[in-house]
């Protein structure tokens, strides 16, 4: 099968960002995505009442909405789009007592509990993945950056493959689940590899593999859509753009930009290699599963792998020593030189799990206050 891949401008932009709808006094979950979204187009005279909004979505799960931009040139425009959709939603949720709460996972509710969107593509999940596809209770924050070109697709996803674990190590936000600390970082990270075409990227040497993989998952019934191959990296060819997965959910806004910025300077970065005729290093896939789970376990404390050589670093040494300073002219010239050095500061102050697990130790082990506290962060407060 052939598989087209959009034109897109290189370097544009794009994030998605999952919510979840809870209680604003106890913290609790609650599945009213349905009522939200016919609230956000009753407010808005452009909609219809049955129809899908561009920007404001429903997902698996009754208790979340997703916040999608539009096609964004800079990190600070889909900061930007994110807000003005963010302050639609609470249009709605603050008369309702709901709050918007975003990490990896929601600390204590019970996974099994939570129902289901009503869509055919839901329930067809769920009924073949069973338990595990019962467990999906993750959010997360997806970027896409566009690509100008369909050849330089799998270079560039082999590039990011060697950053997994530097994104899951700033991103992880989820070591409680279902009540319990499971001493990882990010317990999201662990479930929803158990998904079908979940996980890990297959590393391709050609776009005819690539296109030979998904014939296969077709013809087989492994998946009915391409848009089911749900891999942690992996090529969007309907927008033509390379979609990094890997982030648990973020509380703020700024930590949103930092993530972006990174994924939109090394995507450009390695598009430049290529224009210019070089290749990208990749590493061995054995490599690549053990830095997934160190960042995993460990978050910002993982020591990962750098290359093929098995040379290793403190993954934070790496992003403050080599990373960055290669990366700041690259920010500069995509106008996100003050996002990128928000990693700095997820790395100066924390990252999700550990300001989850101080909530929780000043607070005697009550998850409760745990959620509280995402909510004033989404809040600003």
């Amino acid at each position: 099968m052939e598989i087209e891949f959009a034109k897109s401008a290189q370097s544009t932009l794009g994030v998605e960002w999952e919510l979840a709808l809870v209680d604003g006094r106890t913290g609790d979950l609650v599945s009213v995505a349905d009522q939200v979204l016919s609230g956000v187009n009753a407010n808005d005279p452009a909609m219809r009442a049955d129809e899908e909004h561009p920007h404001i979505k429903q997902e698996l799960l009754e208790n979340t909405v997703e916040l999608v931009t539009g096609v964004c040139t800079t990190v600070a425009e889909a900061k930007a789009d994110l807000t003005r959709s963010l302050e639609a939603v609470r249009r709605v949720t603050d008369p309702m007592g709901v709050e918007l709460f975003c990490s990896g996972s929601h600390p204590f509710s019970a996974p099994r509990s939570q129902p289901v969107t009503d869509k055919e593509r839901y329930a067809k999940l769920i009924d073949r993945t069973q338990w595990w596809g019962q467990q999906m209770l993750i959010y997360g924050v997806h970027v896409h950056v566009g690509l100008d070109s369909r050849d330089k697709v799998l270079p560039v996803l082999d590039g990011l493959v060697n950053y997994f674990p530097h994104f899951q190590a700033l991103s992880a936000s989820s070591p409680f689940w279902s009540g319990e600390d499971t001493g990882y970082a990010s317990q999201r990270a662990m479930m929803f590899q158990q998904l079908p075409t979940s996980g890990l990227p297959f590393q391709f040497a050609s776009w005819a593999e690539y296109e030979s993989y998904v014939a296969d998952m077709l013809t087989t019934g492994v998946i009915d859509s391409i848009s089911e191959i749900r891999w942690d990296i992996r090529p969007v060819p309907g927008l033509g753009t390379i979609e990094m997965r890997v982030c648990d959910g973020l509380a703020s806004l700024q930590d949103i930009g930092a993530v972006a910025a990174l994924t939109q300077c090394l995507v450009h970065e390695f598009s430049s290699i290529i224009d210019a005729g070089g290749t990208i290093p990749t590493m061995p896939p054995w490599h690549v599963q053990e830095n997934k789970w160190r960042a995993a376990r460990y978050g910002l404390e993982a020591i990962v792998i750098l290359d093929a050589a098995g040379n290793e670093k403190l993954v934070t040494e790496h992003l403050l020593e080599d990373v960055l300073p290669r990366l700041e002219p690259i920010a500069e010239q995509l106008g996100c030189s003050s996002e990128l050095n928000d990693v700095r500061t997820i790395i100066e102050r924390g990252a999700g799990y550990h300001r989850q697990r101080r909530v929780a130790a000043e607070n005697d082990g009550d998850l409760r206050a745990v959620v509280l506290d995402g909510i004033a962060q989404l809040r600003g407060a």
